[in-house]
């Protein structure tokens, strides 16, 4: 299952925190076009930001309580202004990770006593894992006049006209619809449109390999199990891009661990492989990682909830 894990855009530097306040301000008694320009501000403030104090929050669910308030101003933006491609991208990146750290992932851990509650968990987090990349698109096609038109008819060639300054767009728009689609298998519509993920993300990497501190080669390591017909090559080339990961991060990040013990190790039936992958995870010292200490809190959750259902996941 494809599992987006960059919680950083939402971060806010000191600098994004004043434009905010002011921004405020300035839609109730600005002119027109002083309105404008400050909502542009804050747009790009939101959406450059990368690092500060949600990243470095160590408690989930303090940060989850304000998220919907972002969110729901960062669309109040755009509604003023919908052709705005750093506030679109704020929105795509931000709905994605609520959808999964605040949705999916909790429906996940109570899917054993509640199947009921967890279904319905899981139809919400679609929805908004499909709302993310509708955004994500809007911001393409605000950028490339007559690419959502032209993705539609080909995806591979409508990627090949764009340009490394989108991959942030492109890691948004193929990581929600990876995810929607891993939430909505009995729905072939929704399946069917697998190729536009794969499109979107050979054309990143191919881009920009590095983007995101890593980030956008994890999303090819989940994707390259979920390829077509990857079998044996695609274990493979995920194996590589973990042990990549793992050093670029220093063995820092929690969520390589995580991700390749539930995709791979689960599938090859690899016990021991599962339990050292999960340890190695929760072994991080959070207090140490501020600049992704929420990501690392929140897959050190998804460890231990693992690790409590190994006899399960495991045949012997």
């Amino acid at each position: 299952m494809m599992r987006p894990r960059h919680l950083r855009p939402w971060g806010a530097r000191s600098t994004a925190s004043r434009v905010l306040a002011g921004t405020v301000a300035v839609l109730v008694l600005g002119g027109c076009s002083v309105k404008q320009f400050a909502i542009k501000q804050v747009g790009s403030a939101l959406a450059s930001s990368a690092g500060g104090a949600f990243a470095a929050e160590s408690d989930p669910e303090f940060a989850g309580q304000a998220v919907p308030f972002s969110l729901k101003l960062i669309e109040t933006l755009i509604w003023e202004q919908p052709d705005n491609d750093e506030l679109l991208m704020a929105a795509a990146g931000g709905f994605t990770q609520y959808a999964f750290v605040w949705v999916q992932q909790p429906a996940d851990f109570i899917e054993a006593d509640d199947f009921a509650a967890a279904q319905h968990g899981h139809v919400r987090a679609r929805a908004f894992y499909l709302r993310a990349h509708d955004y994500a698109m809007r911001g393409l096609e605000a950028r490339h006049a007559g690419f959502a038109e032209a993705f539609a008819r080909d995806p591979f060639a409508a990627v090949a006209t764009l340009r490394k300054a989108d991959v942030g767009l492109m890691y948004w728009a193929c990581t929600s619809l990876g995810a929607a689609i891993s939430l909505g298998k009995t729905e072939p519509a929704l399946v069917a449109r697998q190729p536009q993920v794969e499109a979107l993300v050979d054309r990143a990497v191919a881009l920009d390999p590095t983007w995101g501190d890593g980030t956008l080669r994890e999303f090819l390591m989940s994707y390259e199990l979920a390829r077509p017909g990857a079998g044996a090559e695609g274990i493979r080339k995920a194996r590589a891009l973990f042990d990549q990961i793992v050093a670029e991060s220093r063995g820092q990040s929690a969520s390589p661990f995580v991700v390749f013990a539930e995709s791979v190790s689960v599938g090859q039936q690899n016990r021991a492989e599962f339990t050292q992958l999960l340890q190695r995870a929760l072994a991080i010292d959070v207090t140490k990682t501020e600049k992704n200490r929420l990501a690392n809190v929140v897959m050190q959750e998804r460890a231990r909830w693992l690790l409590g259902r190994v006899d399960e996941l495991f045949l012997e």
